[in-house]
């Protein structure tokens, strides 16, 4: 990337170690027509570049490209004023990929609105340009309603990305009757996330009912040793239940990405 003239932001496109950019994707497309670089070369430059600099950020267009997930924006440590700089930058963008603002106080989604509107907000999530519906069936399960936030912060990030989670709330192993009465609803889904705090045993509890993957998400709620989510966190990585994947604190959004890659693969191996 470089700075163009008039102080707006230039495109430079690499191809890899070694290679001269190219200025512009129009100067790419006319050496790929001349046979001076391959459709081979030319796809591995696009999911490298490009990035627009704003000074204070360097913003990732490609990310949705390389990778399939959506980009977002991290509201903790930032100024209100350049969350709504950075969510502009991205929706500059021609790709129309989801922009998510997360962990967003009120002012800084305030001025993200102001400035970029059409946003839907949920709690203290700002999503706009979210997918159209797409296959997969995903369960969202939160043990307790003082972890609901954190299920709430993965629904809407699965949302943006164009699925249709359910959620259920409030099964928590305590009364283990209430996770019983939605077992049969487990069975036939593709990823099950289960967000739980205290002793974070409902993951295990899950994975005993169902042979799809889980992914579990420790929270910060709880009583006397739960520590703020580290006795969470360290009874699911010891679950005897095997072959869950454990997320950090509270990190409902990661949840939602883990869920997208296992659902985008699955869409992919299933395509004729």
């Amino acid at each position: 990337m470089s700075g163009s003239e008039g102080g707006g932001t230039g495109l430079v496109v690499t191809a890899g170690a070694g290679s001269e950019p190219w200025p512009n994707l129009l100067g790419l497309l006319h050496k790929v027509a001349a046979g001076e670089v391959t459709p081979g070369e030319a796809d591995n430059a696009l999911r490298r570049l490009p990035f627009s600099h704003l000074g204070f950020a360097r913003i990732d267009h490609h990310r949705w490209v390389r990778t399939g997930l959506a980009e977002a924006v991290y509201g903790p440590g930032k100024t209100p004023e350049q969350c709504a700089a950075v969510v502009a930058g991205f929706l500059s963008s021609p790709i129309s990929a989801p922009i998510l603002l997360t962990r967003a106080d009120e002012h800084q989604i305030a001025a993200a609105l102001a400035r970029n509107p059409g946003g839907h907000v949920v709690n203290s999530m700002v999503v706009w340009n979210a997918q159209p519906q797409r296959s997969g069936r995903i369960v969202v399960v939160s043990a307790g309603t003082g972890d609901l936030a954190v299920a709430e912060e993965c629904e809407a990030t699965l949302v943006a990305y164009g699925y249709r989670p359910e959620l259920v709330v409030d099964v928590g192993v305590a009364g283990l009757h209430r996770l019983l009465e939605v077992a049969d609803m487990l069975q036939d889904v593709d990823v099950i996330v289960v967000v739980a705090g205290m002793e974070g045993t409902l993951p295990s509890a899950v994975g005993g009912l169902t042979a799809a993957p889980i992914i579990a998400v420790p929270t910060s709620v709880g009583y006397g040793s739960s520590l703020g989510g580290h006795t969470a966190l360290l009874g699911m990585l010891a679950s005897c239940a095997q072959g869950i994947t454990v997320m950090g604190i509270d990190n409902g959004f990661g949840a939602a990405c883990a869920a997208e890659r296992i659902l985008a693969r699955i869409g992919r191996t299933a395509e004729p």
